[in-house]
């Protein structure tokens, strides 16, 4: 199997039917790290694909990958989220491309809001710094109440609780587009990404 056998693009309608493996893979691969992770709800995931906010990677009909996007306080912040590649799947540079993808969509559609990502995995730390997003405290990101309840479902909410929401498990991390150096990353890191990209986007968008 090789990365380009695998296609990535904007989900649509027809992607629905895999939301159910998409949440049992999350779910799986948390377990597997030991991490905690907030519990998604379908029918959201569902919503998010339908509004098209989230990416998909096949690998014919089968399923190689996923992320989706939301904004919170009146779109001044975006996240980026649910990003998983089954293991089958890994090694191939595919969870490069879905992050690259959404935060490019993202780009898109809130050119000005602020991308931020909270986080435990290396990985998506990795992927994260490559982009430009800088390691921040937890007051740095939304105070939207929503968005924190989605945490409610993961193992390590107590400790947020406890803390009063100023740290936990995870890492805050952010892309603000009004700092240099955060842009000039990501133009960096999208530069061979993103003409290929748009020209997709608009094809989907148009179909």
């Amino acid at each position: 199997m090789k990365a380009e056998d695998v296609k990535v693009m904007i989900a649509d309608e027809s992607h629905i039917k895999y939301v159910d493996t998409i949440l049992s893979t999350i779910a799986a691969a948390a377990k597997v790290r030991g991490t905690g992770i907030a519990k998604r709800d379908p029918e959201y995931v569902k919503t998010k694909i339908r509004e098209g906010k989230a990416v998909i990677a096949l690998y014919g009909e089968e399923f190689a990958g996923f992320s989706y996007i939301e904004t919170w306080e009146n779109q001044e912040y975006v996240t980026t989220s649910g990003l998983i590649v089954p293991e089958k799947f890994r090694g191939l540079g595919l969870a490069r491309k879905i992050k690259h993808q959404t935060f490019m969509l993202a780009r898109k559609r809130w050119p000005e809001a602020k991308i931020f990502s909270l986080t435990s995995g290396a990985a998506v730390m990795k992927l994260n710094t490559a982009l430009g997003y800088l390691p921040v405290t937890f007051a740095d990101l939304t105070h939207d109440e929503k968005f924190w309840q989605g945490c409610e479902g993961c193992v390590n909410y107590e400790v947020l609780q406890r803390t009063g929401r100023r740290y936990c498990i995870c890492t805050g991390m952010l892309f603000d587009p009004n700092q240099k150096m955060c842009m000039e990353a990501a133009k960096r890191e999208l530069k061979s990404e993103k003409k290929s990209f748009w020209k997709r986007f608009f094809k989907s968008t148009n179909d």
